[in-house]
């Protein structure tokens, strides 16, 4: 089966879009009517899925509350097409129009979902909680782009501890879907490996609230920087510096010594799952894998090495409060 797609407003959707979701979430799922039409109808992008004679198949709604930020909802298929791809083209279609629109989506999962959405590259970001007597959790994708050029090839594209085949890039938007994808997923342990925190890559507020996350979320974080310069974050007050001030004892920074090996090579690891290096300090070129077994290992080897002989950051001891 090959659906086809057409978009519209609220104020211009067909009947049939209004009729399938009072179908499943109303009439099936006993969802209070009440709180499936909303004001957010009024906002979002409406997509109708057809087959080849027009008859409708499913339906779903993506809007934006944030510039960078979209969020898929509402999305619903009738009954006599489950089971035949129908949502996963759906969301397939989804993630190929938020491409270069959107640097992330989200959505509200019903539980039993979960495996169906990791599959299309999306993540739990949430606990369990409550939504019209139907549990759900929240879930994100921080790279739509990537997600949907892996899931041809992929069976979990960007998962941590699932995807085991390589990313490769070679251009800095791949490069930061790829880094805040797995910062997103990391639980108790990331450290980073870099010349510098250059600005670009690193002092961004998505970034940053992730790297927050992971530090605040559980008692025993690990999160470890480790830069040969650190003289430039004097120049310019950097995100992930005020956080360290923040919470200093949840995030270490470290200057590289001069006088023991180095590696020449930047890297960042996720738990004990995800590698991402560069193979170069100055350009946006390497590979990303989210399940990285024996070569995790011995990168984590080499950056326990480096930190043992590296010193405290001197530049951010004087940088004012």
């Amino acid at each position: 089966m090959t659906p086809r797609f057409r978009k519209y407003s609220w104020q211009l959707a067909p009947r049939s879009i209004r009729d399938i979701r009072q179908r499943v979430f109303v009439d099936e799922q006993q969802v209070p009517a009440e709180l499936e039409w909303d004001d957010t109808d009024e906002i979002a992008d409406h997509y109708l899925a057809v087959d080849s004679n027009n008859q409708p198949m499913a339906t779903a709604r993506l809007f934006s509350a944030l510039e960078e930020t979209g969020y898929i909802g509402r999305m619903a298929v009738l009954p006599e097409y489950r089971g035949r791809g129908m949502g996963e083209a759906l969301i397939q279609h989804l993630l190929k129009e938020s491409s270069g629109r959107y640097h992330e989506l989200r959505l509200s999962a019903q539980q039993h979902a979960i495996g169906f959405y990791q599959r299309s590259g999306f993540h739990v970001c949430s606990s369990p909680y409550d939504d019209a007597g139907i549990p759900h959790l929240d879930m994100r994708c921080l790279a739509p782009g990537l997600a949907h050029q892996g899931l041809s090839q992929r069976s979990q594209p960007l998962i941590l501890g699932v995807d085991n085949e390589s990313w490769l890039f070679d251009h800095e938007t791949a490069f930061l879907g790829l880094l805040d994808s797995m910062v997103g997923q990391t639980r108790q342990r990331l450290w980073i490996y870099d010349r510098l925190l250059d600005h670009d890559r690193y002092d961004r507020h998505q970034l940053r609230e992730l790297i927050s996350a992971v530090a605040r979320q559980h008692r025993l974080s690990d999160v470890r920087i480790l830069i040969h310069d650190d003289k430039p974050l004097v120049q310019k007050r950097h995100r992930l510096i005020e956080l360290m001030r923040r919470i200093p004892s949840r995030i270490e920074l470290r200057v590289i010594s001069d006088d023991y090996p180095q590696d020449d090579q930047p890297f960042v690891m996720a738990d004990r799952d995800g590698l991402l290096c560069r193979h170069d300090f100055n350009k946006p070129e390497g590979f990303a894998n989210f399940n990285a077994g024996r070569r995790l290992k011995l990168k984590e080897e080499r950056f326990q090495r480096m930190w043992d002989t590296a010193q405290a950051s001197l530049e951010l001891r004087e940088l004012p409060i």
